[in-house]
């Protein structure tokens, strides 16, 4: 008896929780993966087409294949840049600098910036006309540079910009910082280990956990980028910031095609999970738990 009231109040105080899981996520994605292998334009009952729509897509669509490649691009190459450039950020701030709680406090701010309030200040910056980056560039007597309005440069601008807001990957790799036994420094300098030394044989094992953590949790993130490209440059200039979120958005809220655009999105469920798998794979011979 005792233990069915302590259920039934646990499962009480669990409720919000669930009926906020029932509603908002376990439904809707039971009813896209239905919606999938349907012919569907939210006006309207979804008719049943099978796997036609994931033909459709691999044989079909070549823009499917090049947002997906460009997706691909973006997190191979601002995932490393992001999670090396936080951790020599982490690092340094992890030493008895003056101050270091003031650039602490300054790297991470621009994470609870809204998605959309960055956008639209990063879209002022790269302004070709009166961008602060192409003035900078201007005084130093270097030509402008299309950031956004040129298919060559609108990726690596947007790559770029992924380095403003490592600060959430800073505080990860500053507490796993924090957690390495300084006993273990004293004892490898004992033994000659110089700075460099200690970071590549005794800091990067001992938080080689964290390092796997941080590049999961980006890689994820970057799959699905989709506010930043949306609001400033929309997919272009001709499709070459068209990432695969942005494709399957315009999919079904522009062509109203809702059930290929489920279709993608479960494909990228696929993907990221395939990928976090893989990633998951070839680290067991770096990484290291104590």
């Amino acid at each position: 008896m005792q233990k069915r009231r302590q259920l039934t109040l646990g499962l009480l105080f669990a409720s919000p929780w669930i009926a906020g899981f029932l509603a908002f996520t376990l439904i809707p994605m039971v009813s896209s993966l239905y919606f999938s292998f349907t012919d569907y334009h939210i006006i309207g009952a979804p008719q049943w087409i099978g796997f036609n729509n994931y033909l459709e897509m691999f044989t079909q669509d070549p823009l499917f294949w090049a947002s997906l490649w460009n997706s691909l691009i973006y997190s191979v190459v601002s995932v490393p840049l992001d999670v090396v450039l936080a951790l020599i950020v982490a690092v340094l701030l992890n030493m008895g600098v003056p101050g270091r709680f003031f650039f602490r406090t300054v790297f991470f701010l621009p994470t609870i910036v809204p998605g959309v309030v960055t956008a639209i200040v990063w879209t002022l910056l790269y302004s070709t006309q009166n961008g602060i980056l192409n003035a900078f560039l201007s005084g130093l007597h270097i030509a402008s540079i299309p950031w956004l309005s040129s298919p060559d440069w609108a990726m690596r601008a947007l790559i770029l910009m992924t380095t403003w807001g490592i600060g959430q990957t800073v505080i990860i790799f500053l507490a796993s910082l924090q957690d390495v036994p300084l006993h273990l420094y004293e004892a490898a300098k004992l033994d000659g280990a110089r700075s460099l030394d200690l970071f590549r044989y005794v800091t990067v094992p001992l938080i080689s956990p964290v390092i796997l953590f941080n590049v999961i949790i980006n890689l994820i993130q970057a799959l699905q980028t989709f506010a930043i490209p949306f609001i400033m440059t929309g997919g272009g200039p001709l499709n070459s910031t068209m990432l695969y979120p942005v494709q399957v958005y315009l999919n079904a809220f522009q062509s109203f095609r809702m059930g290929y655009a489920s279709a993608e999105a479960w494909f990228m469920f696929a993907t990221i999970f395939a990928l976090t798998l893989l990633t998951l794979r070839f680290s067991r011979s770096v990484v290291h738990y104590s």
